[in-house]
């Protein structure tokens, strides 16, 4: 099985830099626990060639590693440039077209049709992550928006644009996601990712889709617009996990903000036991460089300390040149962290009209007996993995141990916070299982003679209910 590394999990973006069967080998034994594939970038057969390569390696070493697949959502660009990119000077003006042509000075093409039907005069268009900005001065509401160049500098072919204060109309689930989501669903992924996400609805759209194919993936809400900010509780509510997609949150938003939204959003992920992904730009410098900057490295440790599930690279293993030398940098501040200053067992309030209360309490008990008798471990078996995820979100200091007959529950495991999982398929009475499990652990070497354990399961085994049966079982 894939060594622990850490309970903080590590998920990275996989690409041209990290593809090879051999590259991804050394970085999963280095700490990589999700690998997430990004469908704005690449063609179905280049990510089919990943899929197959981390099945693969998983098949081949007893891993886990699970899978994001990450669907674009309507991100807005603009087209083609002429060579060399455009000179947008402050205070010129410029027209911004949905007919498509060659950008100049004069008149840009975005590949966005509604765009002169959802803006107004005064709002702010912002591209290539906030570097140029304008202003919209009036607009045709057919085909043509004039602009006026607020703060310029040099565009380039196919970068993004940003609108904050725009109600943009087009749907979170586009034509292209779509195709790729019957393709990740195809290929049954543990996660999907919804970038852009405005609303529950848009998540609820979502899981309609995967039920109705008679799949599993569980769906990550991007956070990355105010809408979501907004509407913030409900898109927990509904969702499977949340990632604070900082890039784009931290243009759409002011910069300043980001910060709390973030230790906002994983405080209330941990609250209703929704894994929460901190992502971009964590060690962008590693890009290029083998060594990340000071401040990348309290960027890291202060989300660890945040409590987030996991932390997340995008380039830095996806383009760039030392996609191993990250994942060892990450794992490092992560355990440093762990070792020495982690808030393990935060205050969490359950919640007593909940229709799991009686279960949640059980898991909430085992983790407050794992501190009180200093346990190396909580060993629980579950079906559906909610007991994976309820103890998980108590942060306990003991490490957790899933033992589960639910094959494809076991990657989606690797995205929880301090959580190991195990097939195991011998669910006979409870006290022969329990010592089964235990037995397990021991001959693993992930527990030894004398160790404290508190062991959770469903009574009576082979109905394979709610969790309501706590033991504390010192190893002979």
């Amino acid at each position: 099985m894939k060594p622990f590394h850490s309970r903080t999990k590590i998920v990275a973006t996989l690409g041209p830099a990290s593809a090879k069967p051999e590259v991804l080998y050394s970085m999963f034994n280095a700490g990589l626990d999700v690998c997430r594939l990004n469908f704005s970038h690449g063609s179905q057969a280049d990510h089919q060639e990943v899929l197959d390569t981390i099945r693969a390696l998983n098949e081949k070493h007893n891993y886990n590693v699970g899978i994001l697949a990450d669907l674009q959502g309507p991100k807005i660009r603009i087209g083609m440039v002429k060579d060399g990119g455009i000179q947008l000077i402050n205070g010129a003006q410029t027209v911004i077209t949905t007919k498509e042509c060659i950008g100049s000075e004069e008149r840009i093409y975005i590949t966005y049709e509604s765009f002169p039907k959802d803006v107004k005069a005064g709002e702010i268009i912002l591209l290539d992550d906030g570097k140029l900005q304008m202003r919209v001065i009036e607009t045709n509401l057919v085909d043509e928006v004039i602009c006026e160049i607020v703060h310029g500098g040099i565009l380039t072919s196919r970068k993004g644009v940003n609108l904050p204060n725009t109600k943009v109309s087009i749907p979170s689930l586009t034509l292209e996601d779509r195709k790729n989501l019957e393709f990740v669903l195809e290929n049954d992924v543990e996660w999907i990712g919804l970038s852009f996400v405005r609303n529950a609805e848009d998540i609820i759209e979502l899981k309609d889709i995967i039920k109705q194919r008679g799949k599993t993936a569980r769906v990550i809400a991007k956070i990355e617009k105010p809408e979501a900010i907004a509407n913030i509780d409900e898109i927990i509510a509904v969702s499977d996990g949340i990632m604070v997609a900082r890039g784009d949150l931290g243009v759409e938003m002011p910069m300043e903000e980001v910060p709390l939204l973030q230790k906002m959003i994983v405080k209330k992920c941990r609250a209703a036991s929704k894994p929460v992904i901190i992502a971009t730009q964590m060690l962008e410098s590693m890009i290029t460089t083998p060594r990340p900057t000071r401040a990348e490295v309290n960027d890291v440790a202060n989300s660890v300390l945040d409590g987030a599930d996991a932390v997340m690279l995008s380039g830095e293993t996806s383009v760039g040149e030392f996609p191993l030398i990250v994942i060892e940098t990450m794992q490092k501040i992560i355990q440093n962290i762990e070792v020495n200053n982690y808030p393990f067992h935060p205050e969490k309030f359950l919640k007593p009209n909940s229709e799991s209360f009686l279960s949640d309490a059980i898991c909430d008990s085992a983790c407050f007996l794992s501190k009180q008798t200093n346990a190396v471990g909580i060993v629980s078996m579950t079906l559906s993995g909610y007991t994976a995820f309820e103890i998980s979100s108590n942060r306990p200091k003991a490490l957790t141990y899933i033992f589960t007959s639910n094959r494809s529950l076991l990657n989606t495991l690797s995205l929880l916070w301090g959580v190991q999982g195990f097939y195991y398929d011998k669910f006979e009475s409870t006290d022969e299982t329990i010592q089964d499990v235990n037995n397990l652990l021991k001959k693993l070497k992930m527990i030894k003679k004398g160790d404290v354990i508190i062991n959770t399961a469903a009574i009576p085994m082979e109905a394979k209910g709610k969790t309501n049966m706590l033991k504390i079982t010192v190893i002979d």
